[in-house]
């Protein structure tokens, strides 16, 4: 039997989708344990079919799946695995999705607008996760859309050491917020790295997608080392213009920090910028060849997945993992 096996027989499976496997194989590793074969397939008419090759009854089940572009067809691959494994009887289900699909809509901007990111959640729910398990939310409030236990993993810890080692010699740095939204984050960021907080204040068209323009920064950034931290990079064009802001008034360099590399459309052009002297992500999300850049560094987020999956499985504290934070 795939998996790990504890007293009382106790076992815990990872199944993967075919969105980033090579994802769930890390993190695997990182368990000491493999990913459960799974036969995956798309009929001619579009619909997907899962099926487990070995027994899953009364397993502690985790279904990683990353939401990259087929989205939807993504989301719905990782649903099929939830109720196939609700179906054979798996005694607890984990949804696992490192970045969550639609998280951007979650509140009406507008009426007559979804909140999709709701909507996630309770197709999830219908199709029987007891639990979901994501990294830096987009807005933490998702975490209260489904009914059950939602670990709300942090990649600051996996960012900061990657970070401490690289700035460890500076005394110019500032932590730098891209908007209003993410200055709780910034803050803790300027906390940990004992460095003063700027912000840049921006007004967002709600009639047009992905287009910022930069009002104003409060902060001294001039002949200073910015490290600016946000949550995702989608196209790239709201934290390029940011950059270009810092640079604009007398920042020194300017290292960006994010967790999820969407990455579409040109981004990767927008992200390789004589303005932006560094990019670091974490892997959440793949990031292929096509979409790597001179400037890009990649860190693993495997190993945070699998001590939260260890946390759970062994009906641990996933919050003591983040100093009580999570």
């Amino acid at each position: 039997m795939s998996g790990i096996e504890k007293a009382g027989q106790k076992k815990l499976v990872l199944v993967t989708g075919r969105a980033y496997p090579e994802l769930a194989h890390n993190v695997a590793a990182e368990l000491g344990a493999e990913v459960l074969e799974t036969e995956i397939r798309t009929f001619a008419s579009g619909e997907i079919y899962a099926r487990f090759n070995e027994s899953v009854r009364g397993t502690d089940a985790f279904v990683l799946q990353s939401h990259i572009d087929p989205i939807n067809e993504n989301v719905m691959e990782q649903l099929i695995m939830v109720d196939a494994l609700k179906r054979a009887s798996a005694k607890r289900i984990t949804v696992v999705v490192p970045f969550y699909p639609y998280s951007r809509q979650d509140k009406k901007g507008r009426g007559r607008e979804p909140i999709s990111a709701r909507l996630i959640a309770d197709l999830f729910k219908a199709a029987g996760a007891d639990r979901i398990m994501s990294v830096d939310l987009h807005a933490a409030q998702i975490q209260g859309f489904f009914d059950g236990p939602v670990d709300h993993l942090f990649a600051m810890p996996v960012l900061l050491e990657h970070f401490r080692a690289q700035f460890k010699d500076r005394d110019d740095l500032t932590i730098v917020s891209p908007d209003m939204g993410r200055v709780r984050v910034a803050d803790v960021w300027s906390d940990q790295l004992g460095a003063p907080l700027a912000i840049i204040h921006k007004r967002r068209d709600p009639k047009v997608a992905n287009q910022v323009s930069v009002h104003e920064i409060v902060g001294d950034v001039k002949d200073r080392w910015c490290l600016m931290v946000d949550d995702m990079i989608d196209t790239g064009g709201t934290i390029a213009k940011a950059a270009e802001a810092l640079v604009k008034n007398g920042a020194r360099g300017v290292t960006i920090a994010a967790t999820h590399p969407i990455f579409s459309g040109k981004a990767p052009e927008v992200l390789n910028a004589p303005h932006i002297n560094e990019v670091v992500v974490t892997d959440t999300l793949p990031v292929p060849a096509e979409k790597q850049f001179d400037n890009l560094t990649v860190l693993s987020i495997a190993p945070l997945l699998a001590a939260a999956i260890r946390e759970v499985f062994e009906d641990g504290s996933v919050t003591s993992m983040f100093e009580g934070a999570a």
